[in-house]
């Protein structure tokens, strides 16, 4: 049933008309590396530039987008006792993310970025090993990546990300991801 509904917001989602404004279309991979929590993360993602450089300095600058996504985590952590859990998770983020670029890109452009976003789950564990407490989740990370194409369309990169609810409900024990992120400019 929760698949259900994370279909629908994502259908709803894409229909809007503003995603008509969209400005790029991600794909992320990811792996926990959270204890003996072995959870794979898949994710696809929409993105509003902000088109604004916030702060200059020199050929580079600080800007930022939109990046609302839709995930599935599946686990295939191990049960202390034999076998494997197949508690898995679907999730919903928002997250607005700063990025320092280049202020033209051409050929190989690096970037850095940094982020703090929300995200709902679908259940508030994944297996015995991940309790949550809720299903209200901050997820920030850090990354670095490049961009390129002739005109700067293709972007690989890779970030770490950790989820947790910050403290607001008990157990709070949070995952980390090791993430590799690639995506599609207009």
């Amino acid at each position: 049933m929760h698949k259900i509904r994370l279909l629908i917001a994502a259908v709803l989602l894409a229909a809007s008309p503003a995603a008509f404004a969209v400005d790029g279309y991600s794909f992320e991979y990811g792996k926990s590396d959270s204890g003996n929590a072995s959870v794979n993360l898949y994710r696809l993602g929409m993105q509003w530039d902000w088109n604004k450089k916030l702060v200059e300095f020199g050929d580079w600058h600080l800007g930022g987008f939109w990046d609302v996504n839709v995930g599935y985590w599946d686990n295939k952590s191990p049960f202390q006792t034999g076998g494997y859990s197949t508690s898995s998770i679907a999730e919903i983020g928002v997250t607005p993310t700063f990025r320092v670029q280049q202020n033209t890109i051409s050929g190989i452009a690096p970037y850095a970025e940094l982020a703090v976003g929300f995200h709902f789950l679908s259940k508030t564990f994944v297996g015995a090993q991940r309790q949550f407490g809720s299903s209200f989740q901050f997820g920030d990370h850090v990354g670095a990546g490049v961009r390129f194409g002739d005109k700067g369309q293709f972007d690989i990169g890779y970030r770490y990300q950790h989820l947790s609810n910050g403290g607001i409900k008990a157990p709070n024990q949070g995952i980390n991801y090791n993430i590799v992120r690639l995506q599609y400019h207009f």
